[in-house]
């Protein structure tokens, strides 16, 4: 009997969620493309079906609960197994900022979003990952994420300093870390992608490196095979440090 394999996309209406649905797709592998708006996902998902892929439009906000359980029972009910989780969904905020000067709103609300939440999403979608005979989950995550580059004042990105942001993504790999040892015994593997600084609506398109080369990194992640390793955070030129 053939395995069809299953993968959803968060914030895949546009931008690298949206490279990745479609080079997943490419694949051979179903894709759901969640977005949190009705009207941007199914267009987005439609542009993909008119060029024969597999891919289905499903509500997914970060912001709002109920669409992880109504996602996870249409999952169930359709396919009873999750083989590719893409957590690529995340915002900043334009008050966050600097540690001394940094709105604690704008921060708490970063971390709801890009942590606490992602954290939610997967702990739903988990026993629908465990089905599957193989499974990837990838955290999309940030090289300003990075402690170790950030305390290099010699670093080029080091006057980025935006506490939510940042922390929020390097909280991510510490969820990264630990969910992987968790399930170091299962058959499925967690890794952190950085997609390195890439022309996106997050940044005004300042990015210098395109939509595909950002979204390389995660498409790969997502297609690992079994003997590749888990618990580790890379971009496309290879490991990056914690």
């Amino acid at each position: 009997m053939t395995h069809n394999k299953l993968a959803l996309v968060t914030g895949a209406n546009k931008g690298i969620g949206l490279e990745v649905a479609k080079s997943l797709a490419r694949q051979g592998i179903t894709v759901l493309l969640g977005a949190r708006n009705p009207a941007l996902g199914e267009a987005a998902a439609a542009k993909l079906r008119a060029d024969n892929l597999d891919v289905t439009f499903v509500e997914l906000d970060l912001d709002r609960n109920e669409t992880f359980a109504a996602v996870a029972a249409k999952i169930a009910a359709d396919h009873g197994h999750l083989d590719i989780l893409v957590n690529n969904a995340g915002i900043i905020d334009p008050a966050d900022g600097p540690p001394s000067t940094a709105s604690i709103a704008a921060v708490e609300r970063v971390f709801h979003i890009n942590f606490f939440q992602t954290i939610a999403l997967t702990q739903v979608l988990l026993p629908l990952l465990r089905k599957a005979p193989t499974a990837r989950i990838v955290n999309v995550s940030s090289g300003l994420a990075s402690l170790t580059l950030h305390s290099d004042p010699n670093w080029p990105y080091a006057p980025f300093k935006l506490i939510g942001y940042c922390g929020s993504k390097t909280a991510l790999n510490m969820f990264t870390v630990q969910l992987a040892y968790e399930l170091r015994d299962t058959n499925i593997k967690v890794n952190s992608a950085d997609p390195g600084y890439t022309a996106t609506d997050i940044n005004n398109n300042q990015g210098h490196q395109t939509i595909e080369e950002g979204a390389a990194e995660t498409i790969r992640l997502a297609l690992l095979p079994d003997d590749a390793p888990t618990g580790t955070f890379s971009d496309s030129a290879g490991p990056e440090p914690w």
